[in-house]
């Protein structure tokens, strides 16, 4: 080519990449989003997954798309973040579900319900088997949109004033528990409260509830549960895992460019395993710190986990007679679990089992 053509063809190049600018620019919008979390700044796992979320959503669009983090209160209550995105007060937020339960009991898939799936059968459940496309056509009656958004895997019992040696112990304990659980626990005779991170401490040390379930060592020590409940139940048979999701308000996410629609998608999934790993990584530290400083390391007794399982499929019986959408989610949920227990207990138990024995071998 000769030098002066290649110059006038270079030129005609350059004139059309100037001309393409304005386009790109426009698929990429200057935007900015408030995010209420249902978490105070101190729980810095749970809080922390929403600032990871807007974090990752910012750098893979060079800071156009920014998400602002809010800690429950700073705009609205821990437990009014699903009305705050119905209404637009926000565009979004990062809560658990099941708090929002008394609204409608089917609101507890999407977090967890008693005697149900670990943290990566849920997952499995929420990406490929069809769990999460149902959480969103229940959504839609609330005007939003969800993705998963971290799990903290299988809690613990909670915290205890008193010694749990039977069933019987249970009946007439006021308890800080989260979700559809509390429906369970009335059955054995506890009376549930549903109570929000940065009020619990001063309720059991009050004496104003008897015992506290939260998520699993890391927080509980953040939130000095030790020092006014010296018992720690295990295993927190109402959250075999409990999954968090970040929810959008409906119109608002679609009307965001496609692109960034997929870096929501994708960040969201990042925050989602992030916040597991983290979970996975701090945990054993914290119990050992827990029982060096005097807690009381307790398994709930047989009899006791037997008369809990028991009550749970009573209530699911019961829930699904009078509730089309809770039966729905309930029938796809509980025959997903069935089928991953199958393969768990063939390779993963007794993997976990071996490894378990072995190590206390030394």
């Amino acid at each position: 080519m000769k030098r002066r053509q290649f110059i006038k063809t270079a030129g005609i190049g350059a004139a059309g990449v100037a001309i393409a600018a304005p386009a790109i620019a426009q698929s990429a919008p200057e935007i900015k989003w408030r995010l209420t979390s249902s978490f105070p700044k101190s729980l810095d796992t749970l809080y922390g997954t929403a600032e990871t979320f807007a974090k990752a959503v910012a750098e893979a669009t060079d800071n156009k798309f920014q998400i602002q983090c809010f800690a429950a209160g700073e705009v609205v209550p821990a437990l009014q973040a699903l009305d705050a995105v119905q209404n637009n007060t926000v565009e979004c937020c990062h809560t658990a579900l099941y708090y929002f339960w008394g609204k409608d009991p089917t609101f507890a898939f999407g977090t967890t319900v008693p005697f149900g799936m670990n943290a990566r059968q849920q997952d499995a459940w929420f990406y490929h088997g069809g769990g999460n496309d149902l959480i969103n056509e229940f959504l839609k009656d609330y005007n939003a949109v969800a993705f998963p958004g971290g799990n903290t895997g299988t809690q613990m019992g909670g915290w205890f004033r008193k010694e749990i040696k039977s069933p019987k112990d249970l009946d007439g304990l006021k308890m800080r528990v989260g979700g559809f659980a509390g429906a369970v626990l009335t059955k054995l005779g506890v009376v549930p409260q549903l109570i929000a991170a940065g009020d619990i401490y001063p309720a059991l040390e009050k004496g104003t509830i008897d015992a506290a379930e939260w998520v699993g060592p890391y927080d509980d020590e953040k939130l000095g549960f030790n020092k006014v409940a010296p018992y720690y139940y295990f295993p927190g048979w109402w959250e075999g895992s409990a999954a968090l999701h970040f929810l959008f308000n409906q119109q608002k996410l679609a009307e965001l460019p496609k692109t960034y629609q997929s870096v929501v998608r994708t960040a969201a999934a990042m925050a989602n395993k992030d916040m597991q790993a983290k979970y996975d990584a701090v945990n054993p530290a914290a119990l050992k710190r827990l029982v060096a400083a005097g807690a009381q390391l307790k398994p709930f007794t047989q009899d006791t986990m037997e008369a809990c399982y028991k009550a749970a499929n009573e209530v699911y019986t019961e829930t699904s007679a009078k509730n089309e959408k809770f039966k729905k989610m309930h029938d796809a949920y509980m025959a997903f679990r069935n089928d991953q227990y199958l393969w768990w207990q063939v390779a993963e138990y007794n993997y976990d089992n071996f490894m378990i024995r072995a190590r206390a071998r030394g």
